[in-house]
């Protein structure tokens, strides 16, 4: 299988976003009127999608854009603070000397995403989907198979949530979870991802070996 295009989601994957998380969710909570969550309760919710979480604390539909917004704003003054997971930055130059396109898919803002990534890995980066719907990538995957042209079974997308494998499916692409993300890797193997990386040197291991 030769992959030509990989799409990387960002939160999770690329940058360990999760401390800074935890750091503002009280601030959210109290905000937004949510409940406050249990530290003790943090490894069962990464266990959860997306959607279930929003079920159990109840936040009414509405509210979501409204976060979504506050949250990227409070990481914009705090980017300095977020680092990528080590070694990613040399697996995307690894990919980009092969050859592989390369494309970000993310609910979070260009500028963030930038701004952690250092703008030399910024620029391997040949395409930025930014403020995906926290509900599903597809329509974003399906823009991106369209505008490079080219077909799902050369296509892979590398994400650490429950939804990434979603799309995934639903587009046809393949899909590589990773385990040190937002979502346990119990939780994601249970929604059959086609590959599973417990390092980032895995994923530069699979594209490079797809090169062959």
């Amino acid at each position: 299988m030769k992959y030509k295009l990989a799409i990387f989601d960002f939160d999770g994957t690329l940058a360990d976003t999760f401390p800074f998380l935890l750091s503002v969710i009280d601030l959210l909570a109290d905000k937004y009127h949510i409940d406050r969550i249990n530290p003790s309760d943090i490894e069962k919710l990464r266990g959860l999608h997306v959607r279930e979480m929003i079920r159990l604390f109840q936040i009414p539909l509405w509210k979501i854009p409204l976060i979504g917004r506050h949250v990227k704003s409070l990481m914009s003054m705090k980017t300095d603070q977020i680092s990528l997971f080590d070694g990613i930055d040399a697996v995307i130059k690894d990919l980009n000397d092969l050859g592989i396109i390369l494309v970000v898919v993310s609910s979070n803002s260009y500028d963030n995403i930038v701004k952690v990534l250092g703008m030399d890995t910024a620029a391997l980066f040949s395409h930025y989907e930014c403020g995906s719907s926290i509900y599903g990538k597809s329509g974003r995957f399906k823009k991106v198979l369209k505008k490079f042209n080219v077909d799902p079974s050369e296509v892979i997308a590398i994400g650490d949530e429950i939804r990434d494998i979603e799309a995934s499916h639903k587009m046809k692409i393949s899909c590589g979870a990773v385990s040190w993300g937002y979502t346990n890797i119990e939780a994601l193997i249970q929604f059959k991802p086609t590959h599973i990386f417990n390092s980032v040197a895995e994923i530069t291991g699979l594209l490079a070996g797809s090169q062959i």
